[in-house]
């Protein structure tokens, strides 16, 4: 899915309009419709009314039975009600609601701001409201009586669009509160509070459980809080032609569509699907070791060499028996020897930070000429050796979480646009950066940005990075260096692990288990 900015957006859309004369209005109504599609298609009732409505009992003063609540709501009239701006976003929520009660629900539409700040498009979708036989109501934030607002099926969110840049407003933010009590939410374009291009929470915001944004997807939705606060997007097409939109777009949401691995020969042999090494381990971290390099022979490599400091290899040994585990000794020239035979390699999971790994490191930065997976304890020690990065000719690709992004960059937690700092990070140091967590995401030199689609809560333990840097070094080694395909693939099989074993029990081990599965989905 292509992602757009907001500055992106406002753009194309005076282009339709001022150049290509489509009209305002008619993108308004396109707009509606797409929202009032959405909402018809909603399971009524909704998450707020699954019990029917509050104290509501049968005639003979008894609690109502399932055969009753099912009949009871099958006759009632369908309720909405619209939260709308003085902008655009406010017409679109005006014009949904004048449709909804052109099909027969009961429709609630009210104005959150300034009347004298609506836009003429806005003031237009009034009007057909009016003439529709409904009225759009001022909201009254200081009003508590319950009556006013009673919960509807459907709140519908139409506060801001993508322009939103300051905190919510002290009246906008009882709104979004107000909503909080319809049975389902349905936002138009982005959850209003949301930042649409950082996913940034601006004070408060809308949790939506249906998100329509229009044309095009936007970065907020799937990054951030923004991605939990979207619910599901629906991306509606409004009427603007597709040859306004840049060919290739500077942000992706990688979905498996856009994925796919080539067959393999069948006169293959294991020279030909790459050669990884895996510098990892120490005392008490030998799991991280062994995770990866089993990551690493799931995700397809031919050879795999784990290179172990001696006083851990009987550990790792026993734990590997694809992979193949290399004690280092004392000579860090061996070493380098050895990494020189791959065809990638992945440093530092579970390296530790000692004075032989520090030095061991910035020597294969240096001398390598083959990709590099820095992870774990590398990155830590690159961290304070920065230059060596820079210095570097060959590919390098970063993986880390917030807080080893956080030192690497020198900023400070929590960081706010996940986005534009990886992206501005990965061009100043001419790398390719996978920065993980919730939607992770990955990004290279030359701008360009993706948003892995795949996951789960269930990944959120110790171990799981482990997995995803092996299997990013497999996939290099063979050709196939996508931090996007990795992470992926890497949600894929945790998603499937989560599907066997529950999101609590499941291990970095079972998501291991599942790579192969995930794969053969993209071939």
């Amino acid at each position: 899915m292509e992602l757009y900015t907001a500055a992106q957006m406002r753009e194309i859309d005076r282009i339709a309009i001022e150049e290509r004369g489509i009209p305002s209005t008619e993108l308004m109504e396109n707009a509606a419709r797409a929202l009032v599609e959405e909402i018809r298609a909603l399971p009524i009732p909704g998450p707020g009314f699954r019990d029917g409505p509050v104290g509501w009992i049968s005639e003979d003063g008894h609690a109502p039975t399932r055969s009753e609540l099912a009949e009871f709501w099958a006759i009632r009239q369908r309720s909405a009600i619209a939260f709308c701006g003085p902008g655009n976003n406010g017409g679109d929520g005006i014009a949904a609601a004048r449709m909804l009660l052109n099909m027969g629900w009961r429709v609630k539409c009210v104005l959150v701001g300034d009347r004298a700040k609506m836009t003429d498009d806005c003031l237009e979708m009034e009007r057909r409201l009016s003439e529709a036989g409904g009225m759009l109501e001022d909201f009254d934030p200081e009003w508590d009586h319950e009556q006013q607002y009673l919960p509807c099926d459907v709140a519908i969110d139409a506060l801001f669009g993508v322009g939103l840049n300051n905190n919510l407003r002290p009246d906008a933010v009882k709104a979004v509160r107000r909503m909080a009590a319809s049975g389902w939410v349905v936002s138009a374009d982005v959850p209003s509070g949301i930042h649409a291009d950082t996913g940034d929470v601006m004070g408060a915001a809308v949790r939506a459980d249906v998100t329509v944004t229009f044309s095009r997807g936007k970065p907020g939705l799937f990054v951030g809080k923004g991605a939990v606060h979207a619910g599901r997007v629906v991306v509606a097409d409004i009427g603007i032609p597709d040859d306004l939109y840049p060919p290739r777009p500077q942000t992706m949401l990688v979905e498996r569509e856009n994925l796919a691995l080539p067959r393999r020969p069948a006169d293959g042999h294991k020279g030909d699907f790459g050669k990884v090494f895996i510098l990892a381990g120490s005392r008490g971290y030998t799991g991280a070791a062994a995770l990866s390099a089993r990551s690493a022979v799931r995700g397809g490599a031919g050879l795999v060499t784990v290179a172990v400091p001696e006083d851990v290899y009987p550990i790792v040994a026993v734990k590997c028996d694809e992979a193949m585990v290399w004690p280092w000794d004392e000579d860090d020239g061996a070493v380098v020897d050895k990494a020189r035979g791959c065809d990638a390699a992945l440093i530092g999971p579970g390296l530790g930070q000692g004075e032989r790994a520090e030095r061991l490191v910035c020597r294969l930065m240096r001398e390598l000429d083959c990709p590099i997976i820095l992870d774990a304890d590398g990155l830590n020690i690159i961290s304070r050796h920065i230059n060596v990065l820079d210095e570097r000719e060959g590919l390098t690709i970063l993986t880390p979480h917030d807080g080893e992004f956080a030192r690497l960059s020198g900023r400070d937690l929590p960081i706010t646009d996940r986005l534009g700092a990886a992206r501005g990070f990965a061009k100043a140091r001419h790398c390719v950066l996978a920065l993980k967590g919730h939607r992770t995401i990955t990004t290279s030199w030359n701008g360009w940005c993706a948003v892995n689609s795949t996951g789960n809560p269930g990944m959120a333990k110790g171990g799981s990075g482990d997995a995803l840097a092996g299997l990013l070094a497999a996939l290099t080694a063979q050709d196939q260096a996508s931090p996007e395909l990795a992470a992926w693939i890497h949600g894929r099989a945790g998603d499937l692990a989560a599907e066997d074993k529950g999101e609590y029990g499941m291990t970095p081990s079972d998501l291991i288990e599942q790579i192969p599965y995930a794969i053969k989905e993209l071939m």
